[in-house]
């Protein structure tokens, strides 16, 4: 996702110089003032699109995903193992 939120930037960036661009120029007819009309709504758009994008879980948790998991112990993951060599997989019970 991060990915997208950087093509969305580069968008944004790319909208904003043609703005720019556009603003300075003097084109015939009120065409320029209609252009940047356009740029300045796709601007709002862009905008809107990157604080809009979401993160997936995995992202959002960041290192803290793998730290919850290192929680259980290496025990646990010889467990798991161990099923697995005598096909008894499946979770492991609760202990109380």
């Amino acid at each position: 996702m991060a990915s997208d939120r950087t093509e969305l930037r580069a968008l944004r960036n790319l909208i904003s110089e043609a703005e720019l661009t556009i603003a300075t120029a003097e084109l015939p007819q009120g065409r320029g003032l209609r252009a940047l009309e356009l740029l300045r709504s796709a601007l709002a758009l862009t905008d809107d699109l990157i604080g809009q994008t979401k993160l997936a879980p995995a992202v959002m948790m960041g290192r803290k995903g793998g730290a919850s998991i290192a929680k259980r112990g290496p025990e646990y993951f010889r467990q798991l193992a161990a099923k697995r060599k005598t096909r008894a997989g499946g979770r492991p019970r609760k202990q109380k």
